[in-house]
């Protein structure tokens, strides 16, 4: 039994999750208010693999926002973990709390998956752009936490400055 996935030009599933400091934030409210959203879903907060890619959205957050899109991390993590984990590595864009997994498992986040060759029950690491009407343009599962941002960003036409040049 796999777990459904979403795919582009599906409307992707409303949801309203608590962020980091128990505010219920909606799909709709960022939609309104950044145009297109993409939405990633992280497995931990505080873990090395989240961090690095938490913090590698966190650097190029100026470029998607420069694009017209706003950025939100979802994690089954409780909203005081999310904050400790924001304040720590100065995250500015929300990270929203499902602990139960009902938005994880609406949208193919949440289900099986392998892990070290085992068949586990678990979070996807998977990142979705929504567009201002609702509809899917990208989704993408199990991808890789390192790297992750410039693949998408590549994918969506977002140049982010290489990092190798910064000036000196």
């Amino acid at each position: 039994m796999s777990t459904p996935r979403l795919e582009v030009g599906q409307k992707a599933p409303s949801f309203t999750l608590p962020d980091a400091d128990g505010t219920p934030t909606a799909l709709a409210d960022l939609l309104a208010e950044h145009g297109k959203v993409l939405v990633y879903v992280y497995p931990a907060a505080m873990t090395p693999g989240c961090t690095t890619e938490t913090v590698d959205f966190e650097n190029a957050l100026g470029e998607l926002k420069d694009a017209g899109m706003g950025v939100v991390g979802v994690s089954p993590d409780k909203p005081e973990k999310l904050a400790r984990f924001r304040d720590k590595h100065g995250i500015t864009f929300p990270l929203l709390s499902d602990p139960d997994k009902t938005m994880l498992t609406e949208w193919g986040a949440f289900g099986e998956k392998k892990n070290y060759g085992k068949v586990v029950m678990g979070v996807i690491r998977s990142t979705f752009v929504v567009e201002p009407d609702g509809t899917l343009s990208l989704a993408r599962y199990n991808v890789r936490a390192k790297g992750h941002v410039a693949m998408i960003a590549k994918l969506l036409g977002v140049e982010l400055p290489d990092p190798q040049s910064a000036e000196g």
